[in-house]
């Protein structure tokens, strides 16, 4: 058997799919879907060590409002930790309670 001619019937049936593809949906091809947006994994402690501790009992009661989000971006600690802390700040009175959620609340500084 003889070796094949390059391009003979490999090029038409290329041709035939492109024609096929392009007439169908208008011409728009498939959905490309995006990745979607990734957040970066943040690395919060679980507990306070001494050095952070002692930072939380010296900022903290400084801010002008602090929330479990706040305490929790600032001291690099995770939501039930900063909740912890809050209450903690409010039992020692140096902070005050402004607005009583269900599930969160406000706090100012004490002055």
């Amino acid at each position: 058997m003889p070796p094949k001619a390059a391009g003979g019937k490999s090029k038409q049936i290329q041709a035939s799919k492109a024609a096929a593809k392009g007439s169908s949906h208008g011409g728009a091809g498939r959905k490309k879907w995006s990745k979607g947006r990734s957040r970066e994994k943040l690395n919060n402690a679980i507990l306070f060590d001494k050095e952070t501790y002692a930072k939380l009992l010296k900022e903290m009661p400084t801010a002008k409002v602090i929330t479990t989000a706040v305490v929790s971006e600032r001291m690099k600690c995770n939501g039930s930790l900063a909740r912890k802390a809050i209450r903690e700040l409010l039992s020692k009175g140096l902070i005050k309670q402004v607005i009583k959620g269900h599930g969160n609340g406000v706090y100012t500084k004490a002055q």
